[in-house]
This record gives structure tokens, sequence and C-alpha cells, in this order.
């Protein structure tokens, strides 16, 4: 059963092509800006800092090994803590997760902003990123549930070019607003930010029902899968500092498949599973989840490693450098939204794949660019970078909201942005690793190509896993006769009617 809270917004209505699942007098725009707004003020701080480790250790008297952890800590804690709050979400209510996530994150700003060392910093950053990490999928959950489905693919077009391109603005702006300013004054600015947010996030949201009918929290479950998680992201983290061969690096390469193995095995057997393991089995949500993760890989990865291009090679400064990096978010803003065109001509496959071919191009593109290369080179690279993101992230993240339960929309999202956390971190690690092991044969100057073709096979891969997305179907079905779930899919993402019913597939 469902368990409405007084005062609560209207249930669940049955869904139809043109019927949101989740009705509310607010206008689903007005819902839309509200969740972008929370989401924004939230991940934009996540690497914020990431140009300006040096200031901030002179400041605060500590190695620039060390605050690196104020980078690494959030996008560690985004990725392990998300999957938890994604699933209190479905149980407790969305609404009431993403204001706790924007409550929490405004506190740990306030205390980051009179941070008294390097500890205390990285520790109020890591908790700003686990409360704020419910933001992510309540955003995902809500989007999903109060547009009809055949909208959603521009909303979360919107939703995607916050969630990814939040943080990349925040390495973009982060330099000059800490030149400027100061990095405390970053996050002292973010406190009414947030506030802000948090008093329209409470006036505008509806609440979900509460799902009592899924039982207690899956507290096996949940540390079984922080524990598949975890050591591999610390792993990647430390490899680069530590070398592929150190000990705590193996065993965390070791430790997170057996974990995995062992959330598997709790999630088959649990009552209430933290995920449903059915899920895993449906290609429109597993395909679509591993392509994002590749995805972000390689457009994070490149997004690392071409700064230090532009400054270590063709001698920019920080200035230019971030005005030229402009191109990709800018580009991903200008796509995301009309990645409802796209895939209602194309369908949903042929967009991811699109999407995974024209980053594979752009990564190509970036391995050409030598000394003497003109910046409006760089800027058609990071640019077609940008488009291939927009365009295809929203489709894979509709077809996994349609592939799975409402109830279960929270832990969905929560999937995706664990997925894509490991990806950012493996992406930028890799293409780093690539690069600095060829430089030490062909110089700097020319190792960067390298470090851009490694990205290069990650997006192959990409192409690989949209491609094994169900087709859609626009073809009428004979009368009487039910649509499978690509179908369904496919037809709502063009527009196209068809019947509100359709088999689970196993």
């Amino acid at each position: 059963m469902v368990d409405d809270e007084a005062g609560a917004a209207p249930g669940p209505a049955p869904a139809g092509d043109d019927v949101a699942a989740l009705r509310t007098d607010r206008s689903p725009r007005a819902i839309l800006v509200t969740l972008l707004l929370g989401l924004f003020t939230v991940n934009v701080t996540i690497t914020i800092l990431a140009v300006s480790i040096p200031r901030i250790a002179e400041d605060l008297g500590s190695r620039q090994s060390t605050l690196t952890w104020v980078v690494s800590g959030p996008i560690l804690a985004f990725g392990i803590i998300g999957p938890a709050v994604g699933k209190l979400g479905d149980l407790w209510g969305q609404r009431r997760v993403f204001l706790l996530g924007l409550l929490g994150a405004t506190v740990s700003a306030a205390a980051s902003a009179v941070a008294w060392d390097a500890g205390s910093l990285i520790a109020f950053r890591v908790l700003a990123a686990a409360q704020g990490a419910a933001t992510g999928p309540a955003s995902f959950a809500l989007i999903s549930l109060v547009f009809p489905r055949s909208q959603r693919v521009r909303a979360l077009g919107w939703w995607s070019m916050v969630a990814a391109g939040g943080p990349v603005v925040g390495v973009v702006i982060g330099g000059p607003l800490v030149s400027a300013f100061g990095w405390r004054a970053l996050f002292a600015g973010q406190v009414p930010l947030t506030l802000v947010a948090l008093a329209v996030a409470a006036r505008v949201l509806p609440e979900t029902p509460r799902r009592t009918e899924s039982g207690r929290f899956d507290w096996p479950g949940a540390v079984l899968l922080a524990l598949a998680v975890t050591p591999v992201l610390v792993a990647l983290n430390l490899a680069p500092r530590r070398g592929w061969s150190d000990a705590l690096v193996v065993g965390g390469f070791l430790l997170s498949p057996l974990a995995a193995v062992g959330f598997l095995a709790q999630e088959s057997r649990a009552p209430h599973p933290f995920l449903p393991t059915r899920y895993l089995r449906r290609r429109n949500f597993a395909l679509p989840i591993l392509m994002l993760g590749l995805m972000n890989a390689t457009y994070m990865g490149s997004f690392v490693l071409t700064p230090l291009l532009m400054q270590n090679v063709l001698g920019y400064s920080e200035t230019r450098t971030g005005l030229v990096s402009t191109a990709r978010p800018l580009s991903f803003a200008i796509a995301g939204p009309l990645a409802a065109l796209v895939v209602g001509r194309l369908g949903e496959r042929l967009a991811g794949v699109a999407g995974a071919a024209a980053i594979a191009a752009s990564m190509v593109w970036m391995s050409t660019i030598g000394t003497g290369t003109p910046a409006l080179v760089i800027v058609g690279g990071l640019a077609l970078a940008g488009v291939a993101m927009g365009v295809s992230n929203p489709a894979m993240a509709s077809t996994v909201a349609h592939a799975v339960d409402e109830a279960d929309l929270g832990v969905a999202g929560a999937a995706q942005q664990m997925v894509v956390q490991v990806g950012v971190t493996f992406g930028i690690q890799l293409m780093q690793a690539v690069q600095q092991a060829r430089e030490a044969t062909v110089g700097l100057a020319d190792s960067y190509p390298a470090g851009y073709l490694a990205g290069a096979v990650l997006a192959l891969a990409c192409i690989v896993a949209a491609a094994g997305v169900r087709r859609s179907s626009r073809t009428a079905h004979p009368a009487g006769e039910v649509p499978g779930e690509a179908d369904v899919v496919g037809a709502e993402l063009a527009g196209v009617p068809v019947p509100s019913a359709a088999p689970e597939l196993g």
C-alpha cells in the first residue's frame, strides 16, 4: 500500500502518454526550474577549488598532495552516498530528501568558509557532498514523475546539463573567483544561494508518496554496495601517487569485485532489496547506465587534461584557459535541451550512438593539437564534446527512467550518479596516466595525443553500450497487441500514442 502523508500532493495517477505519474497543482516547468536551481547550488562547488589548490595549500600551510582531497573527497562521497539517499527518497518521499540535502549542504558550506586547516576543509567538503548527493537522485525522480513520458527527454536534457555541467562550470570559474574574492568567500556566498534554493523548493516542490510497502531499508545491501564502489574509487585516486602495484591500490581493485558479488547475492534473496536485481537484467537499464559512465569518463578525463595542455604546452594563462574551456559547457547547455528533437527523430539508441561517436571524434580531434594550434581549433574540439554529451545523456537518462517502476526512480537516479562518478574518476586517472607514461618517452608536448586517444577508446566502448539499447519501433501494433517495453519507450519519446500497459522484461 501507499501511505500518503497529510497535506502531501495527490498520489500517482495512471501513467499514459500525456499524463504525468504525479499530479500536482504546481507547473511542471516551475518544479523543473526549482530542482535545477537547488541541484546547481550544490554541485557547482564540488570542483570549484580544483584550479586553486596551490593557493589554498599555501593559505592553510598544507601540502598540495593533501589538498587534492578537497576535490577527490566530494567526488567519492557523491558516488558512494548517492545510492543510499536515492533509496531513502523512494521510501520517505523525494521532496523531503531533496530539502534535507539542501539544508545539509548549506550548513557544510558555512563550515567550509571557516575551516581552520586542511583536514577540517576536506571533512566539511566531503560532508557537503554527502548531503548534497541527495539532490541528484531526488531531482531525477521528481522530474520523471511530474513530466509525462513524451516530455521527459527535454526535461531530463536540462537536468543532465546541470547535473554534469555544474561541476564543469565550477572548474572554469573557480580560478577567477578565488583570485578576486578568496576561496573562503566562495562558500560564504554559497550559503545565501542554497538558502534561497531551499526556501523556493519548500514552497514549490510536491511530495511523493511514502512507500511503506517497500519495507525496511536494506542496510546489508547498502553497505555491500558502498564496499563495491569505495575501494575502487580510492584505488583510482591513490594509484597515480603510490603506484599501480602498491598493496593498498591492488587491494582496492580486488575488494570491490568481491563486494559486488556479495551485493548481488544479498539482493537476490532480500525481501525488499536495495536495488532489485531484475533491473540489472534489463538492457534498457544496465546498458544506458554503463554508457553514461563511459561517456562521462571520456568527457571529464579530457576536461582535466585540456587545461594542462593549454597551460603547459601552449602557454595559455589561467584566464585564457578558462575562456576557451567555456566552449564545452556552453555547447552542452545548448544541445541538452534540444535533445528531445534528436531523440524524437532518431530514437534513444541512435541518439546514444551518435553522441558516443561524436565524443570519439572529439578525442581524435583534440589529439591533433600541438604548439601553434589556433585557439579556434581547440574551441571546435571542445564544443563537439559538449554537443555529444548534450545529445546522448538525456536520451540514456530517460531510457533508464522508463525501465524501472515509479517506486524505484530515486534509486535508479542514484545508480546513474554512482556509475557516473566511478567513470569520472576512472577517466581522469586513465587519460592522465597514459599521458604521463608517454611523456618520459616522447616529451611533454607530444605526450598529450596519447591521453586523448585513450579517451577515444573509452568512447568506442560507449558506442557498443549504446548500440545494445533496445531499438524503438514506430510501427503501429495490430489491434489488441500490447507493445513491448522498448516500443513503448521509443514511441513515447517520438510522441506516438501507445497502449499504457507493457510487459516486464526479464
